[in-house]
């Protein structure tokens, strides 16, 4: 007996009869790899000594406008790579484009590398800060986010994932970056200014 193989865009296979379930335990280790890297970052941006200093790309104004700019871009391609997945796995009505998949892989690729300089200014330059509540959520939300991205990389590969595994991955994903622009970005803009 075969399992039957779904579309390219209609996410896992069901299982056939007599077919083993599928497991949480697959999804132990890449949680609890997630949960390492997400308290490393809050331990290291808590005892680090903030230098106020830190290089990032060149044509901003200032560290605040470069970390809000690029985790703009970051929120964009977090929404590229949700609606994307959405229509992968049928949720969207929308006819899948054969493009679809590339366009999922690069959104989160370039997502990623956009929140990489950000981040690193503000463990380096800034630490974490937990005495105000904006800051405090930003902080936290930055830490999460990174241990639910190790998370989802590492289970991608695996098989024998519970089906909704990736997709609630994903989701934590999207959500703690959706704060972080809350947090950030839509802060920088509204209360000093869109400036580059």
């Amino acid at each position: 007996m075969t399992i039957p193989q779904p579309s390219p865009f209609q996410g896992p296979p069901a299982l056939a009869p007599g077919a083993p379930r599928r497991s949480l335990v697959t999804l132990l280790l890449p949680l609890l790899a997630g949960g390492v890297v997400a308290v490393a970052l809050g331990v290291y941006g808590g005892l680090h000594t903030p230098t106020g200093f830190a290089v990032g790309p060149a044509g901003f104004s200032g560290p605040l406008a470069m970390k809000s700019w690029l985790t703009t871009g970051a929120f964009l391609g977090a929404v590229v790579q949700m609606t994307s997945a959405l229509i992968m796995y049928g949720r969207l009505k929308v006819a899948a484009p054969a493009w679809i998949g590339t366009l999922h892989r690069w959104s989160g690729r370039i997502a990623f590398v956009l929140t990489i300089p950000v981040a690193f200014h503000c463990l380096y330059a800034l630490g974490a800060r937990y005495d105000e509540p904006r800051v405090m959520i930003h902080s936290l939300l930055g830490c999460f986010f990174y241990g639910v991205f190790t998370a989802k990389m590492l289970a991608l590969p695996k098989r024998g994932l519970p089906g909704w595994g990736l997709p609630a991955l994903g989701g934590l994903a999207f959500t703690a970056l959706v704060g972080l622009w809350l947090t950030s970005s839509l802060w920088f803009f509204t209360t000093i200014g869109v400036t580059l």
